[in-house]
């Protein structure tokens, strides 16, 4: 899937799972990794090609990733997928977008399954030091 079928509205009803680069191996027609249980959470987007990368200016990138972004909403998730620097690019963008609210999917090696989790940068409570 490529970004260029990116559609979604802020009025959809079906949430959009943002797989933030495609994964290694899928421009050779065989990806390394199966997400497909990721629909379960909505539909699937890919943001970058696989082979995308931060080298000296991200200003290119960041603009393209906000565009890409821009109709993200706390319903939506990201899928972490790629280059380090990208995954944390795109964490910033959609913080900025949702004041600090967003939800990801994390991959469970032993259950084999996706579980949301919910980021909220701002939430009040105690910090245990311990």
């Amino acid at each position: 899937m490529r970004a260029t079928n990116l559609t979604t509205s802020n009025s959809s009803k079906e949430p959009t799972v943002y797989i933030i680069q495609e994964l290694p191996g899928t421009r050779a027609g065989k990806p390394k990794f199966n997400i497909m249980g990721a629909q379960k959470y909505g539909k699937l987007i890919t943001l970058l090609p696989e082979f995308s990368q931060i080298i000296l200016s991200p200003g290119p990138l960041i603009f393209k990733l906000r565009k890409l972004l821009k109709d993200y909403n706390e319903k939506d998730y990201l899928l972490l997928t790629g280059d380090p620097a990208i995954i944390g690019v795109a964490c910033s963008i959609v913080a900025d977008i949702t004041g600090g609210k967003y939800n990801l999917l994390k991959w469970d090696r032993q259950e084999h399954t996706y579980y949301p989790i919910e980021i909220n940068l701002y939430e009040k409570g105690n910090i245990d030091d311990s």
